[in-house]
């Protein structure tokens, strides 16, 4: 076979992926039929008739057009930056993984450490709305599994996917790295603030995508994006998503793929942990620690040594998540930026229902509060260095939130969001 590396290879490859109306099964039953793109555009028509109507064997046997050479040229100008790769299918590094995916991509686009693609890793992905302690136990998961050499993969949305991206960072260099696999171009950031995240991705783990340079996010991109993070990993970890959430997609292809599928139960009251619970009603298995991973899949083969992990049990209790990031992160966000990415939950988290509703509590201080509790109980102090309130101020913003009924104040210390009004629960 010829090299994929060779540049007349790689322009054939490009052109194939590239080919205006060239569905993924003609693409499939010409590479089987002919070989490599290189042979398959020396073909005849009248022989490449035999695998896709007439109008395509014309097309595929005259030369490209100028807009989609044009297309071809400028990825092969990106392939010959430093950092950059491109992975064809018939490329022997290309990911043994993403064969059990039904429509593996023709390409992939890679910044960063292609030979990632091949380690053992763990999908952790969840919504993009998620709650202060969804984005704890996101980067405290991501944090022990990369410190013992599993390799994160995750999307890169807002989010659980921002804090697992995070997580694994955190890991350092002997770490198992972080893959995050995107549902645009791969010099296309999105969401944009995370343009820098994807860059320090690239230095230490990959970034990669699918899709041609300049693709725009665009709402069908990213089940294609999901079904890449449940094939590249061998279990997925939902963490928190509503009834309605791409994570769940990504958790059905999981399962479909033959991949465990692992789930955090959290609160009754919060529409956030909805699709959770619902995927361990239907066997997937329930996770309080990475133990409970690392029980069923058991250790990659390249654990990482002398890899500080994460203090206490991962989403064992509100001290441990606050310790097993070091500082109170704000990089995964949970701004519901209506960004249509698949990702979308029908129901906003907690902390967003408290500030739309200031008329309840009146000041900063009270709104300051609101944004840092959750559907769980959260313990006085936590309160105070999360918001970072003086102790009279915290106490009197939490009598106003009970006087109002927005707070319940619970035994030892513990306070916990009311009851979500309704229009908090649209769309259920």
């Amino acid at each position: 076979m010829p090299s994929p590396h060779d540049p007349t290879d790689r322009a054939a490859w490009l052109r194939l992926s590239l080919e205006p109306g060239l569905n993924p099964a003609d693409a499939y039953a010409l590479l089987g039929g002919v070989g490599s793109p290189r042979h398959l555009y020396a073909y005849p028509e009248a022989g490449l008739a035999r695998w896709v109507p007439g109008r395509l064997a014309r097309q595929l046997a005259a030369p490209p057009p100028a807009a989609l050479a044009a297309r071809i040229a400028a990825a092969l100008d990106w392939c010959d930056q430093p950092g950059h790769h491109l992975l064809c299918l018939g490329d022997p590094s290309y990911p043994r993984s993403l064969l059990d995916v039904g429509d593996p991509p023709l390409l992939l686009y890679v910044r960063g450490d292609p030979a990632l693609l091949g380690r053992q890793a763990l999908a952790i992905v969840g919504s993009r709305n998620a709650s202060l302690d969804g984005r704890d136990h996101a980067h405290a998961f991501a944090r022990q599994l990369a410190a013992q050499g599993w390799c994160v993969v995750s999307g890169m949305a807002a989010g659980v996917d921002a804090a697992a991206h995070e997580g694994a960072l955190a890991a350092g260099a002997a770490g198992g790295a972080t893959v995050a696999v995107l549902g645009t171009g791969i010099d296309v950031a999105y969401p944009a603030h995370h343009a820098g995240l994807a860059d320090r991705i690239a230095r230490s783990g990959a970034v990669i995508s699918e899709f041609p340079l300049g693709t725009p996010a665009l709402p069908h991109h990213f089940p294609r994006r999901n079904r890449l993070v449940a094939g590249l990993a061998r279990g997925v970890l939902v963490v928190e998503a509503a009834s309605r959430s791409g994570s769940l997609i990504t958790a059905r292809l999981a399962g479909e793929y033959g991949r465990e599928v692992f789930a955090i139960p959290g609160s009754i009251h919060s529409p956030l942990t909805r699709g959770c619970h619902a995927l361990i009603r239907q066997g997937a298995k329930l996770v309080e620690s990475v133990e409970d991973i690392t029980d069923e899949l058991g250790m990659p083969g390249q654990a990482a040594n002398a890899v500080p992990a994460a203090s206490g049990g991962a989403g064992r209790g509100d001290a441990s998540r606050q310790d097993a990031g070091g500082a109170r992160r704000t990089d995964g966000d949970g701004d519901g930026d209506g960004d249509g990415d698949g990702d979308g939950d029908g129901d906003a988290n907690a902390s967003a229902n408290a500030n739309a509703d200031a008329d309840d509590g009146g000041d900063a201080s009270t709104t300051a509060v609101l944004a840092c509790m959750n559907h769980d109980p959260v313990h006085r102090e936590t309160l105070m260095q999360r918001s970072g309130l003086c102790s009279a101020d915290l106490d009197a913003a939490l009598l106003r939130l009970e006087l109002a009924g927005r707070v319940a104040h619970r035994e030892s210390g513990y306070f916990q969001l009311t009851p979500a009004r309704p229009a908090a629960r649209r769309k259920d």
